[in-house]
């Protein structure tokens, strides 16, 4: 016996709503002709009804989402205006007062003056120079914080009335914890400039955005399994399915790349489109042993494979959209194959423009909207695979 269920009302044949039978062998029978006890095993309980509030948890974490994609374009604007060295010291707690007066400002201009950024790039630099590339420094800094605390401050609040769904407890405090991992990890990229180089380590810097970004999709991921939880109470979370796997770990690589681009200037490399200068690869480019080390530290091969890598992400995120289209998530579907198309339109125009801070930085900010929007296309395809229950089987 098949017994069909949505949002808890009968879409199956059995007696008439309101009516119980009785199989004989098996006791009483709920609406659908299936035993009582198996209907009421499928409900939530009454506590779940009352205090979780799943639309709510999932609000917060995508206003959270929101905040992440500011913190990734300020980030972009800290680093192509050369700002990320302006501030010396990690104060994780008073760092959040700025310098107020003229000798306060004169000593975070003095902290900088020992670095070798200032000596070897910024020697004529005054006070007010150093004052614009410290205002992004800092806004970038107190943005973390204000991500942190808006994160920690409403788990604290939703813990405490229990108003989170069983199960999703663990995977907030992770997100919590890799939040105060990427704390870390950007003075531990700040660091590195701070002794011998002129500028941050490219490595540390990718390390850093792609934690950001996998911190981004993480928030976004729970979200949306949280409101199908509230759309239907008996769904289960989202799986990763192979194409939506696929597609995001193509759209990572393409993003540490485009790391990889940004901290060793690479977009410098070379300004023309499709050729670098009048060459696919330019002839005579000084290569590096071992052979691996020019993939990551070569910048004319990095900027070549984020070039065209580019379309092997583009043409995995297109069938992973497409295929979510075919689920019904239109709007996910749709929004990934128009950000794909802008996203390569914005690569090419970077470099056309010689790296224009403004379409650079609308470079960066995109590809943080196209991997909301894959990760929502990849969740649409993780549901369409049974994992919803809106249908049950009693047999």
């Amino acid at each position: 016996m098949v017994m069909h269920m949505r949002h808890g009302r009968d879409l199956g044949g059995g007696a008439p709503a309101g009516k119980v039978q009785d199989d004989g062998a098996f006791g009483p029978l709920s609406r659908a002709g299936a035993p009582s006890y198996g209907w009421a095993m499928l409900q939530p309980s009454p506590a779940f009804m009352m205090t979780t509030r799943p639309r709510a948890v999932a609000r917060w974490l995508f206003a959270v989402a929101g905040l992440i994609v500011a913190m990734v374009v300020v980030g972009g604007i800290t680093r192509l205006t050369n700002s990320g060295l302006s501030i010396t010291e990690w104060k994780p707690i008073t760092g959040i007062i700025p310098p107020l007066t003229e000798a306060q400002w004169q000593a975070e201009f003095a902290n900088y003056k020992r670095i070798p950024e200032y000596w070897t790039v910024n020697r004529d630099m005054t006070l007010a120079g150093f004052k614009a590339i410290f205002f992004w420094e800092y806004l970038h800094r107190v943005l973390g914080r204000v991500i942190g605390l808006a994160f920690a401050l409403p788990l604290i609040w939703f813990w405490a009335r229990k108003a989170i769904p069983a199960g999703y407890k663990p995977r907030l405090l992770a997100l919590l914890a890799l939040g105060g991992l990427q704390g870390a990890i950007g003075w531990w990229m700040v660091a590195s400039g701070l002794v011998e180089r002129t500028d941050v380590s490219h490595i540390r810097l990718a390390v850093h955005l792609l934690t950001a970004l996998f911190i981004l999709a993480g928030i976004v991921w729970t979200a949306l399994d949280l409101m199908a939880l509230y759309r239907n109470r008996l769904a289960a979370p989202a799986r990763l399915t192979r194409l939506g796997a696929g597609a995001i770990v193509a759209l990572f690589v393409q993003l540490l790349f485009g790391a990889l681009t940004a901290g060793l200037d690479a977009g410098y490399a070379f300004s023309s489109w499709p050729l670098m200068g009048d060459a696919w690869f330019p002839a005579g480019t000084p290569m590096m042993t071992p052979a691996i080390a020019n993939v990551f530290d070569n910048p004319v091969v990095v900027q070549f494979i984020h070039r065209w890598f580019a379309f092997v992400a583009a043409g995995l995120l297109v069938w992973a959209a497409a295929r979510a289209i075919g689920h019904g998530a239109l709007r996910a579907g749709w929004l990934v194959i128009l950000l794909v198309v802008v996203q390569i339109g914005l690569g090419i125009a970077t470099l056309l423009s010689g790296v224009q801070i403004d379409i650079a930085v609308a470079h960066q900010a995109n590809a943080a909207l196209l991997l909301i929007a894959a990760t929502a296309a990849a969740h649409r395809l993780g549901r369409g695979h049974g994992r919803i229950a809106n249908s049950i089987m009693v047999s």
